[in-house]
């Protein structure tokens, strides 16, 4: 093969496994779409998942959540400094972290945490051939792995994302209080001067969005693992991968469409 066609090959196939891994995720969320009528399966294994993706995630969540507001109150003050009241660090430190920051930095973290962990659990059961077994057995595995662990993706990242939401604005607060010599109510001042309900709405749909996408991305992956403990170690990878540029391309989304 010609030295200059290589690239153009590669580019190729590389297309052509995007175009089939995304007909791939297509089937599976159909399949998930038409196994949310058996209640029976996925059921009992909801709280479970919640706790898991949801309750565990908190840690790591306000811990991210409590720096960041902590930075976006010094950094303010720095920017603010001689050119506009003080009291603004509280509308900097709000805005950002309900609209912005919150819920991205939480989304980006938990496709670390729970993306990957999806993948490599799934992605063990396939390669160990406990999936296939779960078909031998007659019990839908759609049902029985991906549907439990979508649903609590939806229902608890927006739980999360608040709490980090509300860490993050008390750490400016505090930073504020204690390092910029502001009182508390001038920084409340600013938290209310620019608040609008749907701020909170924007955050919380942007959340649901990014819980579907961590969650779905991940079992997409672990239940299409190929290649044994490799292929595993690849499936996370992945999974973690992707679903952080699709976060990315739905903040930029519902950025142009809500607001």
């Amino acid at each position: 093969m010609p030295l200059f066609v290589r690239p153009i090959v590669a580019v190729g196939r590389g297309t052509l496994a995007s175009i089939v891994a995304v007909g791939k995720a297509g089937y599976l969320a159909v399949d998930a779409i038409h196994a949310l009528k058996q209640v029976q399966l996925w059921g009992p294994h909801l709280l479970v998942q919640m706790t898991r993706i949801g309750v565990e995630s908190v840690p790591i969540a306000l811990f991210i959540a409590m720096f960041t507001g902590i930075v976006l109150a010094l950094q303010a003050s720095y920017t603010f400094t001689g050119a506009v009241p003080l009291y603004f660090v509280g509308v900097l430190v709000g805005k950002t972290m309900v609209l912005e920051l919150g819920p991205v930095l939480t989304g980006l973290a938990l496709s670390g945490r729970v993306g990957a962990n999806i993948a490599a659990e799934i992605g063990t059961m396939r390669v160990t051939e406990q999936i296939d077994a779960l078909e031998a057995l007659a019990y839908d595995p759609v049902a029985y792995l991906v549907v439990p662990r979508v649903l609590a993706g939806a229902i608890m990242f927006p739980v999360v994302v608040i709490l980090a939401n509300a860490v993050g604005i008390a750490a400016g607060w505090a930073t504020s209080l204690v390092l910029l010599d502001m009182s508390s109510p001038a920084f409340m001042r600013g938290l209310r001067l620019f608040f609008e309900p749907f701020d909170v709405q924007f955050s919380m749909i942007k959340s649901v969005t990014f819980g579907l996408t961590v969650t779905a991305v991940g079992s997409s992956f672990g239940f299409h693992t190929r290649g044994g403990a490799e292929g595993v170690g690849r499936a996370a990878t992945g999974a973690v991968v992707i679903s952080s540029m699709i976060i990315l391309v739905l903040d930029a989304f519902w950025a142009a469409v809500l607001l």
